[in-house]
Formats: C-alpha cells, structure tokens, sequence
C-alpha cells in the first residue's frame, strides 16, 4: 500500500510526535497528583528513564504508546507501508522495553505498564494504581495504629 503522504510531510509529523509529556502520560500524571501520591519524572539514572517512579516503594508505571511499543490491541498494529524500516524499529523498540524491565526489577523495583488504549477510562486507570502502589503514607500509617495491640496502664486499671 502505498503512502498517500509525501516523505517531506511524514518526516515533519514523526518528528512533531513526542517523546516524553504525552497525553496519556498526563492523564496517568494527573490521576496520581489527585490520588496524593508523590513520584518523580523520568529518572536518568535508571534504565531506560521510566515515566514515573515512586523510590521508596520500589515501583515504577511506564505508560507506553500501543503503536510504538507494539500492544496486541488494535492500535498497535504495524503499518503496511515502508516496513523494511517499521518493522526492526518496532521490534527493538520492544525488545528495549523488555531489557528495561528485566533491569528495573534486578534493582528491586516493581514495573507496572499503563498502555495508552487502557488511559480511555479514568477510574479504571485510578484503581490499576491503587492497586499496584498501595495505601499512601497516611493509610498505611492509620493501618498500623490500628493493628497495634492496645495500650495497658501501670496500675492495670
């Protein structure tokens, strides 16, 4: 099939796409800051700079592009055209995920993939991160003081 978009334009609308800062990347942003937790952007130190950390729970969420990192829903289908250069981008571009992962959990953390077909339904990404992160500070300590055996005075009254 050939392309109906000369290479001028394409060249321009590949480079226009970005990188970091995404729209479901700021849906899943946005969903965590009104959950109150905290992370951090984009750790360089990191393989492969994953989305959003959470250091002191050892977790990080990656929110991928179907098409880019090639998710088996419809949306990340391969394109027809000009596949001599598509597919072995595509395909290490999975295969990189994959080597990151591998690297994020050999240091401790635990990695959780947000694809941008799942960000469709607010509430359904909100309970995903519920879920993989965990109570937030204040519940796990409110969690704690009530599992706490209580209190006995001196004089046994």
């Amino acid at each position: 099939m050939a392309d109906k978009i000369s290479p001028e334009r394409r060249s321009a609308n590949m480079r226009a796409i970005r990188h970091k800062d995404t729209s479901p990347e700021m849906l899943v942003r946005r969903v965590l800051t009104q959950m109150r937790y905290r992370y951090r952007l984009h750790v360089k130190s990191l393989p492969g700079k994953p989305d959003l950390v959470f250091l002191q729970r050892r977790k990080i969420v990656l929110v991928h592009g179907c098409f880019w990192h090639q998710h088996s829903c419809p949306e990340g289908r391969k394109p027809l055209s000009n596949s001599d250069y598509w597919e072995p981008k595509l395909t290490g571009n999975v295969k990189r995920d994959v080597r990151h992962a591998k690297e994020l959990k050999a240091l401790g953390f635990d990695v959780m993939v947000i694809w941008d077909c799942e960000t469709k339904n607010e509430g359904d990404v909100a309970r995903r991160l519920r879920k993989f992160l965990g109570p937030k500070h204040r519940e796990w300590d409110a969690r704690l003081k009530r599992k706490k055996a209580p209190r006995t005075n001196a004089t046994g009254d």
